[in-house]
C-alpha cells in the first residue's frame, strides 16, 4: 500500500458542466459510531443492529453499511425508524428511498416514516395506493425538500391527480388527505377551500406574502370556527399557533380590546420564555401596534408640552407584557430614562421592539455611552448589532471570546459588523481559535477580511474542522481554499485531506478526474474539458441514479442535462415529459441499477456504485467514477437553510475513497 504523505498539488480552472457535476456527485460517506458495527461497515453477524437500535444511534444512518443489508433487514430498519419517529436529513433520506426502491420495498409504504416517501420515486405509485401514499407523505415535513423544487412539484401534481384533477374548491376530505402538501398550494386555493383549511396551514413553515394575504381573506369572512373578528376570543386566538402572527393589522382594528390586549400579553410571554422566534414575534407585535396606532385619533408628537405621556419608564414597567402597547416608539424615547436603561437594559430588550423601537435604544445608548457601549453591556445588545458602523464598533472593547460569541453567534450581525467585531477582539490580542469559529459559524468566514482569515493558526484552523462555507463568494473561497491548504496540508493520507478540503474547494476543481492508480493526479489544466457521459454517471451514481429527476433543476444538474439527446435521457430513466405518472402495472427495473447486495472492499468498505455484474475489484484500480462514494443529494446536507431542531446538526465524520490511493483500507 502506497500511502502520500503530502495531498497531491492542485492548480485552478474553469470547471466543465461535466466535471462540475462530478463534483456534485461526489459524496460523503460516514463511519458509524457504536458498538457492533465495523470500521468500515457492518460485521455481518451483527447487521441487524440498526433494526433493532434506539433512536440516537438510528439518526447516524449511512448508505454503504445501508446497502449491505439483505431485503429482510433493510425492511426492518425502514419500519424501526417509522416506530421510533427518527428525524433524519434530506441526503440521508434520499439515499434510504433509492435503497428501498432497489429491494421493491415501495409498497410498503404505510409501514415508513413519512419524510421517506417524500423522497420516493413518485412514477412508481400504484394508482390504486394513490390517496393512501398521499394521505401518508402528507404528514411529512415538505422542508426536507427545500432544495428539489421538481420533486416538491411532481408530489402536489400526484396529490392532485389522486383527487382526480385541480378543483375548484377543496373539500374537508381533500384537506384531510393533502396535509402539509397545502402549503404549496396558490392564494386562490386557499381562499376558495373549506375553512378547516387552518388546521393544514398551521403545519406551514412558512407563508409566502399572497398565502399571507389569502389567510387573511379566508379569516375576514368569518367563516371559519373563530367566527367574523369581533367575535374573536382568546382562546380561538391561540388556537391558530403561528397563523396569527400573520393577522393584519386591519383585522386587529377589528378584534374586541381586551381580547387583543389578552393574546398581546400572552405572546410577549412565549417569546420571552424562548417558545416563539424572533421573527415571527416582531411580525406579530408591528402588525399589532400599527392597528394600535391607527385607531387612536390623536397620536403623541414630539412637540408637546409635556412629551412623556405615560409615565417614566421604571424595572417594574419593563416586566409587563403589555409594555410595548402603554409605549409605543416616541413614548419610548420620551420616557426612558438614562439610569433605568443601564440598570434594564436586558429586560428591556427581551421585549420583541421594532426596528423603529430597536433604533430609539441604539440613540439612547449613544448618549448614556458617549465613548463607546461598555464590554459588559455587549453581549446584551446582540439584537442591535445589525445597526451599528464599522466606526461605531470601533469604539468598542471586545476582550473576551465569550463577548465575541454573543455578537456573533446570532443571524442579526451583517458583513460589517462580523469583520468589525473580530478586528477589535484581534486588536486587544484576541485568538481566533478552532472553538471561537465553531462557535460563531462556518458562515462568519465569509464575512472576515483576507487578513483577519490569515491570522487564525493552521492549528486552530484544523481543530475547526470542516466548516460550512457554502453560502460564501467565490472570492472568499479562494482565500479560504488557500488557508484550508496550508491548515491541512500535513494530513497524512490523502482520504482525509480531502475529507476537510472538500467544504473549501468552492468552484475549485480538487484534482479528482482522470486520475490513474500509478500515481498523483495531475493539476487542474490538464484535465479534460469534455462533458462526463451518460456511462460515468450512472456508473457513479449506481442506485442513486434517480436523484438526477429529484434534482433535475439544480444549475450543475440541469446544465448537463440540456447537452443530453432525448435518447440519453432516456437512458438515465429521465423522462423528457417531467409529469410524474401514476403506475398502472409493475415495470421492470431500470438496466442502470443494480440489485441485490453491492460488492464492498476486502475491509468492508461497501462500494454501491458499482455497475452491474461488475466483479469485486481492488478500491486503487478502480476508475473515480466508480470508487468515490456517491450519493447526489450531499449537496443537501450544505444547502439547506438552516438547522431544523430535532434533526442532526451535522453529518457524521466522513471516508473518502481516492483512485490514486491504491489501498482498499479505509482511513
Amino acid at each position: 500500500r502506497r500511502e502520500l504523505s503530502r495531498p497531491p498539488r492542485c492548480g485552478r480552472a474553469q470547471v466543465s458542466p461535466g466535471l462540475a457535476l462530478l463534483m456534485w456527485l461526489t459524496a460523503h460517506c460516514s463511519r458509524p459510531q457504536a458498538q457492533g458495527f465495523s470500521q468500515g461497515g457492518l460485521d455481518a453477524s451483527r447487521a441487524d443492529l440498526w433494526a433493532s437500535a434506539n433512536a440516537s444511534l438510528l439518526h447516524s444512518f449511512w448508505c454503504q453499511p445501508a446497502s449491505q443489508l439483505p431485503r429482510d433487514q433493510l425492511s426492518a430498519l425502514i419500519r424501526a425508524m417509522a416506530t421510533r419517529r427518527v428525524l433524519l436529513r434530506a441526503w440521508q433520506l434520499s439515499c434510504l428511498a433509492n435503497l428501498a426502491a432497489l429491494h421493491g420495498l415501495q409498497d410498503d409504504f404505510e409501514l415508513h416514516p413519512p419524510d421517506l416517501l417524500l423522497f420516493y420515486n413518485l412514477t412508481q405509485v400504484r394508482e390504486a395506493d394513490c390517496r393512501a401514499f398521499t394521505h401518508r407523505a402528507a404528514q411529512g415535513d415538505t422542508e426536507l425538500l427545500a432544495n428539489l423544487p421538481d420533486q416538491r412539484a411532481a408530489l402536489q401534481r400526484v396529490a392532485l391527480a389522486c383527487l382526480g384533477g385541480p378543483r375548484l374548491r377543496l373539500s374537508a376530505s381533500d384537506l384531510l388527505l393533502l396535509g402539509v402538501l397545502v402549503c404549496d398550494m396558490d392564494a386562490s386555493s386557499i381562499v376558495a377551500a373549506d375553512p378547516r383549511v387552518l388546521q393544514n396551514l398551521q403545519r406551514c413553515h412558512r407563508l409566502t406574502a399572497p398565502q399571507q394575504a389569502a389567510l387573511n381573506t379566508l379569516l375576514a369572512s368569518g367563516e371559519t370556527t373563530l367566527g367574523p373578528p369581533g367575535s374573536w376570543n382568546l382562546e380561538g386566538l391561540r388556537a391558530l399557533g403561528p397563523l396569527a402572527t400573520y393577522i393584519s393589522s386591519s383585522l386587529w382594528m377589528q378584534v374586541q380590546q381586551a381580547v387583543g390586549l389578552d393574546f398581546f400579553g400572552s405572546t410577549v410571554a412565549t417569546y420571552r420564555a424562548g417558545r416563539l422566534s424572533q421573527q415571527d414575534a416582531r411580525r406579530f407585535v408591528t402588525g399589532f401596534l400599527k392597528a394600535k396606532a391607527e385607531s387612536v385619533s390623536s397620536r403623541p408628537k414630539r412637540a408637546t408640552g409635556r412629551p412623556c405621556l405615560r409615565g417614566d419608564i421604571t424595572a417594574a414597567t419593563l416586566r409587563d407584557d403589555l409594555f410595548l402597547v402603554h409605549y409605543d416608539c416616541v413614548q419610548l424615547e420620551s420616557c426612558l430614562g438614562s439610569r433605568v436603561l443601564k440598570a434594564n437594559l436586558d429586560p428591556l430588550l427581551q421585549h420583541p421592539l421594532p426596528a423603529e423601537c430597536q433604533r430609539v435604544v441604539k440613540a439612547k445608548l449613544a448618549r448614556v455611552y458617549p465613548r463607546g457601549v461598555p464590554e459588559e453591556q455587549l453581549p446584551l445588545i446582540a439584537s442591535l448589532v445589525y445597526l451599528y458602523s464599522r466606526s461605531e464598533i470601533g469604539q468598542w472593547n471586545v476582550t473576551s471570546r465569550d463577548t465575541v460569541v454573543a455578537l456573533l453567534a446570532s443571524d442579526v450581525a451583517l458583513e460589517n459588523q462580523t469583520e468589525a467585531v473580530l478586528q477589535k477582539y484581534l486588536d486587544h490580542n484576541g485568538t481566533l481559535t478552532g472553538a471561537l469559529l465553531v462557535a460563531i459559524g462556518g458562515s462568519r468566514l465569509c464575512w472576515m477580511s483576507a487578513r483577519q482569515i490569515q491570522a487564525i493558526r493552521p492549528s486552530e484552523f484544523r481543530l475547526a474542522g470542516a466548516l460550512d462555507i457554502s453560502s460564501c463568494p467565490q472570492s472568499r473561497k479562494d482565500v479560504l481554499y488557500a488557508k484550508a491548504r496550508e491548515a491541512f496540508g500535513s494530513t497524512r493520507t490523502t482520504a482525509a485531506y480531502y475529507r476537510f478540503m472538500r467544504p473549501y474547494l468552492g468552484e475549485t476543481l480538487p484534482c479528482l478526474a482522470s486520475a490513474g492508480p500509478s500515481g498523483p493526479p495531475p493539476t487542474a489544466p490538464s484535465l479534460p474539458s469534455q462533458s462526463l457521459s451518460v456511462g460515468n454517471v450512472t456508473t457513479l451514481l449506481g442506485q442513486n441514479v434517480g436523484d438526477l429527476q429529484k434534482a433535475r433543476s439544480h444549475p450543475t444538474i440541469s446544465s448537463w442535462l440540456r447537452s443530453l439527446n432525448r435518447s440519453a435521457l432516456g437512458e438515465l430513466g429521465l423522462d423528457t415529459d417531467p409529469r410524474p405518472r401514476l403506475r398502472y402495472a409493475p415495470n421492470p427495473p431500470s438496466p442502470l441499477v443494480a440489485r441485490g447486495r453491492f460488492p464492498a472492499g476486502t475491509d468492508g468498505c461497501s462500494l454501491h456504485a458499482l455497475p452491474t455484474g461488475s466483479p469485486p475489484a481492488h478500491l486503487g484500480y478502480l476508475p473515480l467514477s466508480v470508487a468515490l462514494p456517491s450519493g447526489l443529494l450531499w449537496l443537501l446536507y450544505w444547502g439547506t437553510p438552516g438547522l431544523m431542531v430535532g434533526r442532526p446538526s451535522r453529518p457524521p465524520a466522513c471516508l473518502d475513497y481516492l483512485p490514486w490511493t491504491p489501498s482498499s483500507k479505509c482511513k
